[in-house]
């Protein structure tokens, strides 16, 4: 027969099991919502990612069309130095200055089109001074010695 401790004992062990349950089911919906709230994470971070990327990947086609844009600036330039170099080159080799000429001083030209407005001005240079100024201020183009420091560019 059954005796009543092993009646209690079993009671016990209902009651061990019982607690057992309710603490798991608790723990499993607390985890479950955690899980939830995991995934709404996940997914935010995840339209942040695609987000950037977007952002990133505008960024490069930027930086290649501003690269692009400086490369070709550069180019112009050089080719504009070349030229202004080979002008400076036939002047000089045809005609060498004797002596400075001074002429008359600056003078104000105004145009009769009427689309100018009375405040743009224009002037004529005399074409001498322009030849005289960058046969002075030119540095000497046939001595091959670089007046810039290792790094710097020459743009104007």
């Amino acid at each position: 027969m059954i005796s009543l401790d092993q009646v209690q004992l079993l009671e016990a062990r209902v009651a061990k099991a019982i607690e057992y349950v309710r603490r798991v089911t608790a723990e499993n919906e607390s985890l479950t919502s955690e899980r939830k709230g995991l995934q709404l994470k996940l997914e935010t971070n995840q339209r942040r990612i695609d987000e950037l990327e977007v952002l990133v990947m505008r960024f490069k086609e930027d930086q290649s069309r501003i690269e692009d844009g400086i490369i070709a600036a550069l180019d112009r330039l050089s080719q504009f130095e070349e030229a202004f170099e080979d002008s400076l080159k036939e002047k000089a080799s045809v005609k060498k200055p004797a002596a400075v000429k001074r002429e008359k001083p600056v003078e104000q030209v105004k145009r009769a089109d009427p689309e100018i407005s009375n405040s743009e001005m224009f002037f004529e240079i005399p074409e001498n001074a322009v030849e005289e100024s960058l046969l002075q201020d030119a540095p000497d183009l046939h001595s091959g010695e670089d007046s810039l420091a290792e790094g710097e560019l020459d743009i104007f």
